[in-house]
């Protein structure tokens, strides 16, 4: 199994036109993130922040910049591929040259396009507008998000092939992305869980996308920690990408 770069490139252009074309799923990735953010920015307005600390807003804005593109990823790709497959377009598809790899390519890339677009409004709404502050560099803290955003996207490819209707693909969201929220780091730090849990968390790729925010968070300039932690969700996004092409099934039995 090959890819094509021609019809990679075709398979890519198609799914970015499909897209452009669904104004709901548009305004989706683009601004529910970015009115979370402001959600979350009210919520802890009045709250007072004792002397010496970071504020509480800034201290969970910037885990969310990475864990809201994750999760809205992962419903939007896991919806749409579904879709793809319900409604025989995929079994079309894979009856011509086009390969799993150039069809799950063409998605990745033409998701991670949006994604990029997202996090940049997010990260642009976060710093611009609500004051957000961070030791470290934002283009550090769009890249984290962007690529969390395309964990979202494989993980939701892998979810896909298991379902058979759209309301299962959101059904897998509970198993996938809800125990990597509550296991993150996000409700309570990593190294205060009981150990069984940690070695979970260990074992989740959300848990080292929110390390790698945190380190940004702290530190002036990148560090070799926050670039393994980057380095480990990369090897996620390749290896999901891979079952997915493993486990991508023509049609729904």
């Amino acid at each position: 199994m090959i890819m094509n770069p021609r019809i990679y490139a075709s398979s890519t252009i198609r799914i970015l036109r499909q897209l452009r074309n669904d104004h709901r799923t548009v305004a989706m990735i683009l601004l529910v993130p970015s009115l979370l953010m402001v959600l979350l920015y009210f919520m802890y307005q009045n709250v007072p922040t004792p002397p010496g600390q970071i504020p509480l807003f800034d201290r969970i804005a910037i885990t969310m910049l990475g864990i809201l593109p994750f999760v809205v990823m992962f419903l939007v790709t896991s919806i749409a591929m579904q879709r793809e497959r319900s409604s025989g377009t995929l079994e079309r598809l894979l009856s011509t040259p086009l390969s799993k790899l150039d069809l799950l390519g063409g998605y990745g890339t033409a998701f991670s396009i949006a994604a990029a677009a997202q996090a940049a409004l997010a990260c642009g709404v976060a710093f611009g507008f609500l004051s957000l502050t961070t030791e470290g560099n934002v283009a550090w803290v769009i890249l984290i998000a962007v690529v969390n955003a395309v964990l979202g996207v494989s993980l939701g490819l892998l979810a896909s092939a298991f379902a058979r209707t759209e309301f299962q693909a959101v059904q897998f969201m509970p198993v996938i992305a809800v125990p990597q929220l509550l296991l993150c780091g996000l409700l309570v730090p990593r190294d205060q869980l009981p150990q069984w849990l940690e070695w979970i968390s260990n074992a989740l790729p959300l848990s080292y996308a929110v390390e790698a925010l945190q380190q940004v968070a702290v530190h002036p300039s990148a560090t070799a920690l926050m670039w393994r932690d980057l380095g480990i969700v990369v090897l996620y996004v390749l290896v999901a990408l891979a079952l997915a092409a493993a486990t991508l099934r023509r049609r729904t039995p």
